[in-house]
Parts: C-alpha cells; sequence; structure tokens
C-alpha cells in the first residue's frame, strides 16, 4: 500500500512529528480557545494559521534540503551526501519559532 514513498527513519519521525502535534493543537485548541494575535508575521494569526506555515516552511525546508543535498555534499567535498536529519531539526526549530514569535 505505501511502496510509492520512501519510509526511512527521518520520514517516519517527520510525519509522526506532525500527527502529534494536530492532535496537540487540538486538544489545546479545545481546552483553550485561541485569540488572533500579530507577531512578526505581517498578519494577525491564530495558533491554527501559525501551525499550518510552519508546517509549512518545515516541508519546504526539507525539499530543498533532499534536493540540494547532491550538490551540497560536492561543494563541501563531502564523499556521501549529508544526513537529512539536519534539515529535519532545522525545519523543527523553524516551526517552532514561527509558533513562538509568528
Amino acid at each position: 500500500m505505501f511502496d510509492w514513498m520512501a519510509w526511512t527513519t527521518p520520514v517516519v519521525v517527520f510525519f509522526v512529528c506532525i500527527v502529534l502535534l494536530l492532535l496537540g493543537m487540538t486538544v489545546w485548541e479545545i481546552k483553550s480557545p485561541t485569540a488572533r494575535r500579530r507577531g512578526w508575521l505581517p498578519l494577525e494569526t491564530t495558533r491554527g494559521d501559525r501551525l499550518f506555515i510552519g508546517l509549512l516552511l518545515a516541508a519546504y525546508v526539507n525539499l530543498i534540503f533532499v534536493g540540494a543535498s547532491g550538490a551540497l555534499a560536492q561543494w563541501l567535498g563531502m564523499s556521501s551526501e549529508p544526513s537529512v536529519w539536519f534539515s529535519f531539526v532545522f525545519s523543527m526549530a523553524l516551526l517552532l519559532l514561527v509558533m513562538r514569535k509568528g
């Protein structure tokens, strides 16, 4: 059924984190409804808006890293491509930044 996708450990961890974030945000929203606020993003957002924007940014960061990792390895003179764990950690940090300050 899932033969079309390369289910490596980082991919599974990434999707598990997304599911846990969505479940956590759902419970948080039920217990404490959100109010719109303005952070450094150029619009008023709710927690759900910031989560959506952060997830999009995380996906883009990971896609860019996967696309550029071959060229990055060649540019840095590495014998193999860098681990996708670097992009995962960076994308989750970016997501947390958007959730906190956005």
